[in-house]
């Protein structure tokens, strides 16, 4: 340990130095450097030293930043394929559209966003031209990840190529008719374009990520040859501040995913104000990238800034590059040149000389026009960098100005996000800017018209070959349904057996009926099983040996547990996705999976299986845009309630993620009791997700850590396990006996049948036993048959139905917060009573934490006699006498 005030060393102390005087001659060099020729030649000679060394195959820790400038000199750049002159008419056309689209949406009160897509035109409109393979070609095509707010300009290019119509443009934000266009990449709302919901920021990179590295594992599973996809992701600086933007930069870099570009355009704004108003964020960000084993191209520059690089033969211009804050830089953006010659020139002779040779348009175009983002050969020479590069992923730190094109009072702006439409003045200067053939008379009223040249015009004519040499349009979602075949009913009737004496938790019931569902001849390669981490907490490790974890670099080490039967197995082609401790990670694998089946139309059925606490309560953002996204699968939520992991206490403790996910519409939420239960949930999951008639949901099932005799399944209950609710024991014959009815759900289904038994023991009262496996499934029927009812429809919700006539009141219990099961309270035709465990959890036993919340079966039994009480069916005592007797 390092001595306090002593230097930190290098690690070099502790090898042995063979020469030490070759050593010191070399330390001696770059001292007389420093001496003679100044600090600023010594720290470049070290730099250019270390390139050497990198480049010649000595292995040496990088460099995690390098100058403020291009990483591909102007001499280096290839030359722009196709007709630049044309793609400038084309991109012209998309920013009007795009200004003319939010600007009328603006009369509504709609809003929307303008600046964005204006800095962004370039890095979209050469990816379309040169680089974006469609999906009529060979293979799934390219995955693009449009930023959110850019979704104006990638609908006015739509438009120009014959996509969307004036009509649905003029419906932009506007979509309670069905045919407006989302705000933003939303493939649920418009399934035939957008692939990716990415406006939620921070889950577009993530996503983007695990994309490219399911991408690999189709292929290396044999699924799919995916070899000919690139994943592009479009983000913005500012978006980089979220967690999940940077949180799987590793797994990237790591697993080599050179499949994968990351195009940051950095304009330095967030939605607000600057990114970093103190500091530098795409020297941040190179750095960052850089550690994680990213290849990074910075892409700041325009050719303006040639003649200034060639004047500094000091070196003064790239340090003070280094050292200007990019709040400054905003400034000098929206200021004049007398300005910028004062404040950047200014400090010091060399620059104030520079300077003097520069006249003030050339300084002006410089700092307010010249950005890399600009320039379409700036931006083509990045992308041709990008796929190129073996080895590694991506990311192009590549510079812009927010607002560019709209006018000063829009560029470079804090505010430039909140501006939803332009005036006819700064309309009329935007059609001269871009030498647009639209006539005044068209500019005359408050409502700025679209613009196109025509379906046969050149420009649409170049753009539509372009893109089927590319194969086909972009961006664009397809679905070619792919039924698969329904599995044999034999793993299935494993679990309507039971478990006779055997006392089996439904986590392990559900891993085994997957573990069967694997290995089936047709489907049990489609099987993704994911797990963030602890797979032996589930059970899982019996899926290791047989079905492998997943790595592309296989198994490069000898496993510590090799000889035993169960070992940790990783291989190349293994299923099993093994993420380590990440949600979010297991999240973004499960989104990729489920969607596979429009992606690549190769349908997956990917299981996910977490700690119930770590699910919707901290990933619920991701399973909303899993539901955006049309995806399929099953997530399953193990370890469930409040009260059954012994000693655990409040952050493992889930009462309430079946009221987070009956948010979702897409989500079918259950609550099995009994193995098979789960048996015919996963059966009717398979056939409505994976069936000739596929629907876009995905089921989410809480399974229980308790282990519990499995009972064999009763005859005609699989109608009732679907919709949510059936009979599971009728009470035994008590005459004239005091009557209700208990509805209990998951584990709380023991505490009503022990319930049960001391109700008719103890106090003379029947009781029947319903299984709800699913209060949300139960509310969303209901509230369709009132949604119908408005219609003339006179169908009956089906709890109504199954209840009518059942004597007594209804008391329901569960694991879960009493907010759960009074989802259906309304359309219960009894009197309604509900127990849960509403509060934090606590570390304790199982019965103690029960007695605790009152959901014990000795306080069911109390509370059904208190609901019996107020009926006058029981004496009103009975209710103190229970609670002395079981000592509540």
């Amino acid at each position: 340990m390092t001595d306090i005030g002593q230097k930190p060393t290098s690690g070099l102390d502790h090898i042995p130095d063979r020469d030490p005087e070759e050593t010191a001659e070399w330390t001696a060099s770059l001292d007389a450097v420093r001496e003679h020729a100044g600090p600023n030649r010594a720290a470049y000679l070290m730099r250019r030293t270390l390139e050497h060394a990198q480049r010649t195959g000595l292995e040496l820790p990088g460099l995690l930043e390098t100058d403020y400038v291009n990483t591909i000199p102007t001499s280096a750049e290839p030359a722009l394929p196709g007709d630049e002159a044309m793609e400038r008419r084309i991109t012209a056309w998309n920013r009007w559209n795009a200004a003319a689209m939010v600007s009328r949406g603006s009369r509504y009160g709609l809003g929307g966003h303008i600046a964005t897509f204006a800095s962004a035109a370039w890095l979209y409109e050469t990816g379309f031209q040169h680089f974006f393979r469609g999906k009529e070609g060979d293979g799934s095509g390219d995955q693009l990840y449009v930023q959110g707010h850019a979704s104006p300009g990638i609908y006015a290019r739509a438009f120009l190529d014959g996509r969307l119509t004036e009509e649905q443009l003029d419906r932009f934000r506007q979509e309670a008719g069905g045919d407006g266009l989302p705000s933003y990449p939303h493939p649920r709302r418009l399934p035939t374009l957008w692939e990716f919901a990415t406006v939620s920021m921070g889950l577009g990179p993530l996503s983007a990520i695990y994309q490219a590295r399911f991408n690999r594992y189709l292929e290396h599973r044999g699924i799919k040859d995916t070899s000919g996809s690139h994943v592009w992701a479009f983000l913005g600086d500012g978006e980089m501040d979220e967690p999940e933007s940077t949180a799987a930069l590793a797994l990237a870099g790591r697993e080599g995913l050179d499949n994968l570009t990351f195009v940051i355009n950095c304009n330095l704004q967030r939605l607000d104000g600057p990114v970093r108003a103190n500091f530098k964020i795409v020297q941040e960000l190179e750095a960052q990238f850089r550690a994680a084993g990213w290849n990074v191209v910075k892409s700041l520059w325009g050719e303006a800034w040639d003649e200034l690089f060639a004047l500094d033969t000091t070196g003064a211009l790239v340090r003070r590059l280094r050292e200007v804050p990019d709040g400054q830089f905003q400034t000098y953006a929206a200021r004049d040149a007398a300005y910028i010659r004062g404040h950047f020139f200014g400090v010091s002779p060399e620059l104030v000389a520079l300077a003097a040779q520069l006249t003030d348009e050339k300084i002006i175009e410089c700092f307010q026009h010249s950005r890399a983002g600009h320039e379409p050969r700036k931006v083509y020479a990045a992308y041709q960098a990008a796929v190129a590069h073996k080895g590694a992923p991506t990311v192009i730190l590549i510079q812009t100005i927010k607002g560019y094109t709209l006018g000063p009072g829009f560029e470079s702006r804090n505010a430039n996000h909140q501006m939803k439409k332009l005036t006819g003045t700064e309309f009329r200067a935007l059609r001269d800017l871009l030498e647009l053939p639209i006539p005044d008379s068209a500019l005359a009223g408050d409502l700025m018209p679209y613009a196109h040249p025509g379906p046969d015009s050149p420009e649409v004519r170049y753009l539509q070959a372009r893109r089927a040499s590319l194969g086909g349009p972009a961006p664009a979602r397809a679905v070619r349904p792919v039924a698969l075949p329904a599995p044999s009913a034999k793993p299935f009737e494993a679990l309507a057996k039971g478990s006779g004496s055997q006392e089996i938790a439904t986590t392990m019931a559900f891993v085994r009926l997957v573990k069967d569902l694997m290995r089936e001849p047709e489907t049990g390669r489609r099987w993704v099983p994911i797990v963030p981490d602890e797979a032996r907490t589930f059970g899982m490790e019996s899926l290791f040996p047989s079905s492998g974890i997943y790595s592309p670099r296989g198994q490069t080490y000898d496993p510590v547990d090799r000889e035993m039967l169960l070992y940790y197995k990783e291989t190349v082609d293994g299923q099993i996705l093994h993420e380590g401790i990440t949600e979010a990670g297991s999240m973004a694998d499960f989104t990729a999976a489920a969607t596979a089946y429009a992606t690549h139309g190769e349908p997956m059925i990917p299981f996910y299986i977490f700690y119930s606490m770590f699910g919707w309560q901290r990933t619920a953002d991701q399973m909303w845009a899993l539901a955006d996204q049309l995806g399929r699968g099953f997530l399953i939520g193990a370890t469930a309630g409040r009260t059954t992991m012994t000693g655990e206490g409040v952050q493992h403790a889930d009462g309430h993620s079946h009221l987070i996910a009956s948010t979702n519409p897409a989500a079918l939420s259950y609550d099995p009791a009994f193995a098979y239960e789960i048996g015919v949930i996963v059966r009717d999951g398979l056939r409505r997700m994976y069936g000739p008639d596929a629907e876009d949901v995905f089921y989410y099932l809480t399974v229980y850590n308790e282990p519990k005799v499995q009972p064999a399944m009763p005859a005609g209950v699989e109608d009732g396990i679907v919709k949510g609710l059936y009979r599971f024991r009728e009470a035994d014959p008590l005459p004239n006996a005091p009557r209700l009815q208990l509805l209990a759900s998951g584990t709380a289904i023991h505490w009503a049948l022990d319930a049960q038994r001391l109700l008719a023991s103890d106090w003379g009262v029947a009781a029947d036993v319903w299984s709800a496996t699913s209060w949300s499934e139960l509310r969303r029927d209901a509230l369709a048959c009132d949604a119908e009812a408005l219609s003339g429809s006179d169908r009956t919700p089906y709890v109504t139905r199954v209840l009518d006539g059942a004597p007594g009141p209804v008391l329901a219990v569960s694991d879960w917060m009493r907010a759960v099961p009074d989802q259906i309270a309304q359309w219960v035709p009894q009197d309604w009573h509900s127990l849960g465990t509403d509060g934090f959890g606590l570390s304790d036993t199982r019965e103690a934490a029960r007695r605790h919340f009152g959901v014990d079966p000795q306080s069911i039994v109390v509370a059904a006699l208190a609901a019996l009480a107020r009926r006058g069916e029981v004496k009103a005592t009975a209710v103190r006498e229970a609670r002395e007797r079981y000592g509540l």
